[in-house]
């Protein structure tokens, strides 16, 4: 497959194309959710408010049960405070947006036990073809 198929193909092989896992709701069982996919990461900026960026992330997301903004509202207000960290933890893993996720993803690029990933510090600094400092 070339690099443009391969770029616009589902990121995985499941009805909505994203990665998909069970996370358990303490004391009350497993739910079904997906990652979201970065056009859905990035509409959540119109959301005001953690607690209205964590109703739509997890409306968006939650696969069994569906659940409506209004529904994961009620949820939020009935549950005790934890109840919801392990279904948002989960969403932002699957959506590869979670601290461990970029680690891995360092990992996964980094190849050569003493190769590295050079970042400049701005606009105007240039290479200077030198030994990475690690």
């Amino acid at each position: 497959m070339d690099m443009r198929s391969r770029l616009l193909a589902p990121r995985a092989d499941t009805p909505s194309g994203m990665p998909e896992d069970d996370v358990e709701v303490p004391g009350m069982g497993a739910v079904r959710v997906r990652g979201l996919s970065r056009l859905e990461a990035i509409g959540m900026q119109v959301a005001h408010g953690t607690a209205a960026i964590e109703r739509r992330t997890i409306a968006l997301a939650m696969i069994d049960p569906v659940m409506t903004e209004d529904e994961v509202g009620r949820w939020q207000r009935v549950s005790v405070a934890g109840e919801l960290q392990g279904v948002a933890d989960k969403i932002q893993a699957l959506s590869g947006m979670a601290d461990d996720s970029a680690k891995e993803a360092y990992k996964s690029v980094r190849g050569e036990p003493d190769a590295g990933i050079r970042v400049l510090p701005g606009g105007e600094a240039a290479d200077d073809g030198g030994a990475v400092a690690l």
